[in-house]
Parts: C-alpha cells; structure tokens; sequence
C-alpha cells in the first residue's frame, strides 16, 4: 500500500476497496470519515510503482499529485548496500524518548540485514511494538533464506525489545555479542549464555563474503555497547554513535536531506543521550579510526554513506568540547523579574558582538534543545529565581543535568533574584564552584523587581562573557 504524505486533517480511502490511513506531517494517524478525495490522475508511488484507483471520491484534494511522489518504500526492507538491507521503523507514535525527551519529529530504529553466502545476519531488532512491521520487512529481506545469527550491538529495549519473539519466529537463531551482553540477556530475555556466541573486542564472524567485525565501546552508551563493521563493503554499524532524533522522512541517506535537517536532531540527541560519556567517544574514535569506513549506518536517525568525515568530524568537536562562539542564556521566572534580568544580559551580549545568543525559559523550554545549545556555544548565562529558600526547581534540574554531563570549556555568568528570602544566587556559585568553568563576574543578585542600576549590572555581565567569548574565538584577539 502507498505511503502518502498529506497535510493533516486530509481524510480518504487510498487503494481500491481498502481504507488507508494517511499521515499528516506531524506522523499523525488520521482516520478516514465522511469527506475523502478524488484522484485527480493516473498516479503512482516513486517508491513501489503502486497505482491507487482512479476516480471520483467525496471530495478533491490536488495536493496528491505531487505528494504522491514521496516514496512508500518505508514499509519494505530497502537496499542500503551489497547484500545488505534496512529493515529498521519509523515511530511518530511516542512523545517522550526514554520518557524524557520530547520527539517533535518522531524517531527511527534502524535496523539491518547483511546476506552472506553462507550465513545470514540480522543486527539489533527494534522496540516492541513494531513487531509485526519488523518481522514483515526481515523476511522480505532475508527472501525465503533461513536467519542465522542476530547481533545484538546495544540491549537497550528500543534495539532488542523483539529478541524473545524472533527466537520464537526463528528458533535455530543464535545471538551474537559480547561478555557483558550476557547478563543484560538473561535478564531482560532470560536467554542463557550457552545460547550466545561470545565474541571479543576486534573478533569476528564470516557469513561468507562479508567478515562481521567487532569493536566493544563500552559506556557509548552503555557498558555492553558495540559496533559492527563490515569490511567487504566498508559499512559501520555504529549502534547509538553517530546517531539522531526524528524519523524518516522519504529517504535514508544523507545525501537524500540537507544537512541542517539532520545536523541538529544529532545533536540534541548527542546531548541528550551521549554527551555524559565524551570521554568515552574519544576513545571510540581513535579504535574507529583504524577501520576503512566508507558508510556509517547507526541504530538512530540518518545513514551517512556520501561524506563519513563530516559526521566524524562533528563527533569528535562535540566530545572535545570545541564550542562555537555563542553563548546560551537560560532563566528560571516565575513572574517574570528573572526574565527582564536575563534580557538585559543578552543586550550585553550582543552589544559586545556577539551575534549567536539563545534565550530559554527553563521551565517552559524544551531541556533537549536547552542542553544542545549549552554544547554548542561557548558563553553560558544562568539566571534564577529563589525558590522556597533554594534554586527554582527547572533551574536545579538544569544544574544537575550540567554536572552530569560534565560540562567543560564554558565562559559562565550566573545571577539571581529574591523577595523575602535569599538563595538562588547562593546555589548558582556553588554549582558554577563545582563545575570549575571560568567564571566571570559581576553577579548580580536582585531584590524583589530590578531596577535601571540592575539591569545595567546584568548588561554588563553579558558584556564580559561576550568579550570573553569573542576573545577565545578562532582569529580573535589575545
């Protein structure tokens, strides 16, 4: 059946005598009701060929034309390389990624298939409720053959919440990964280490024509983590590195998007997801950087085969911590003195020339794109209210996910207000204190609403942070 991306609130019946759901742009499902479409031509998918009936429905929508065009081929197991095949999903169903991380732009599960002569591989499943497209595209792929080994790269349940169902649909299946994805199995499977093949760190698995090899990095992200390399075709499956947020939209690749498209959904899930362990990536890339990777495929967002340096390169920025010249200014309000404070330093800022600032409410701001944009830019401001004697909770939230992640390189600022109590300027120093980022002063704190002499102090903070900022840039001043 085609896949059509419509505008949402479209209605219809797309193939004859079968109702089909169309997805809106936001991956809405809507369902058909009294007021359909009129095809308006002979149409086909660019993807599969289908051709919808022709005819009068209740009602006519143009728009079809040229939309029909995107292609319908995310419902099949699709061709990524030689004897290789995607069999991953598109979700535009969950709001939260590990009920934390809000999906705008859904999110995919990519998962693969590579056909030996002698063997067939699956590597990593998806999460479960997508069983019955996963199972549909996997036997697609595998055309008839038996599968023989499914290599199990990460155990969290997003990539391996189908292994017990594909023991089950495949019995003689034998689960490929490492020593510490065994306990990870038996605990989440309950699959016993006589029915696992243990492999080491640079060990590997001849399918004929295609040597599977193995590369543990573990803590990127999780302790058992690995990667899969494919040295016939040059292919790295990357597991969660190098992955992204949002789902499909009509293509895999990246030469099928611009990169903007996939840039910053990498990076909101770089500091979502990945950002805790930098250190760890680091290293990840130095053992990479000995294999021939001509196509990295990652159990995340898009499937770089057109220019791997460019995502290697955005890693390893991201992992140093090499920021841009910029600066992030979030605020913690709750009637809105904190945010007149926090817009008197952003003045400072761009009177100081500096031209990339971003300004988020912490109680109101998506965290992810908060975070992200912390990765990002080199100037870090934070402003609170004081709460109950203590920080504003969003901005406590904000200063624990910091310290987790271990923030490094960073010009901050940090200011704060109160009524009838004090404390959120006292909590902010003793996190920038544990941070040991540069910390540049003044420091305003203000009672109650501020006044002109306030805000020129927080003006001037925006200044000192921008100077600082613009200094430490690439051909700026020593």
């Amino acid at each position: 059946m085609p896949s059509i991306i419509a505008p949402s609130g479209a209605r219809g019946v797309l193939e004859a005598g079968v109702p089909a759901s169309i997805l809106g742009y936001n991956g809405t499902r809507i369902r058909e009701s009294g007021d359909g479409f009129r095809l308006a031509g002979p149409l086909s998918c660019a993807g599969c060929g289908v051709q919808p009936p022709q005819g009068d429905r209740d009602g006519v929508f143009p728009f079809l034309i040229p939309i029909l065009k995107v292609r319908c081929h995310m419902y099949k197991a699709m061709p990524v390389g030689k004897d290789t095949w995607w069999v991953g999903v598109n979700d535009c169903e969950t709001d939260l990624f590990e009920s934390l991380w809000t999906l705008p732009r859904g999110v995919a599960y990519n998962a693969y298939v590579v056909l030996g002569s002698e063997a067939a591989a699956a590597i990593d499943t998806v999460k479960g409720p997508w069983v019955d497209e996963y199972f549909r595209k996997l036997e697609q792929a595998l055309g008839g053959r038996r599968l023989d080994y499914l290599v199990v790269n990460h155990m969290e349940p997003d990539h391996s919440g189908l292994i017990s169902q594909l023991r089950v649909r495949w019995p003689g299946v034998k689960l490929v990964g490492n020593a510490k994805t065994l306990p990870l199995l038996k605990g989440y499977h309950g699959v016993e280490a006589g029915d696992v093949l243990e492999v080491k760190d640079g060990g590997s698995l001849d399918l004929g024509g295609h040597a599977l090899q193995f590369v543990t990095v573990p803590m990127l992200h999780w302790p058992e983590s690995m990667a899969t390399f494919d040295a016939s075709t040059g292919t790295l499956f990357s597991n969660d590195a190098f992955g992204g947020f949002g789902a499909h939209e009509g293509g895999l690749f990246d030469d099928e998007t611009v990169r903007a498209r996939w840039e910053g959904e990498m990076l909101r899930y770089y500091a979502a997801i990945v950002a805790r362990y930098s250190n760890v990536v680091q290293t990840a890339l130095k053992k990479l950087g000995g294999l021939d990777v001509k196509a990295i495929f990652p159990s995340h967002g898009t499937l770089f085969r057109s220019d791997v340096k460019q995502v290697v390169e955005l890693y390893d920025r991201w992992s140093r911590q090499d920021a841009e010249a910029g600066a992030t200014v979030v605020y913690g309000t709750m009637y809105g003195a904190t945010r007149r404070m926090a817009e008197a330093v952003c003045a400072g800022l761009t009177g100081a020339g500096l031209k990339e600032v971003r300004l988020h409410d912490a109680s109101r701001d998506d965290m992810s794109l908060v975070l992200s944009d912390i990765w990002r830019y080199k100037g870090l401001v934070l402003l609170s209210c004081t709460y109950n004697t203590l920080l504003f909770p969003p901005m406590e939230a904000l200063c624990s996910k910091l310290l987790n992640r271990n923030l490094k390189g960073r010009v901050l600022g940090v200011a704060g207000s109160y009524s009838w109590s004090k404390g959120a300027l006292t909590a902010l120093q003793e996190f920038a204190e544990k941070s040991k980022l540069e910390r540049l002063t003044p420091e305003p704190e203000v009672h109650a609403s501020p006044t002109p002499e306030d805000l020129e102090r927080c003006a001037e903070l925006g200044r000192n942070i921008g100077e600082r900022v613009l200094a430490a840039a690439p051909g700026g001043p020593v």
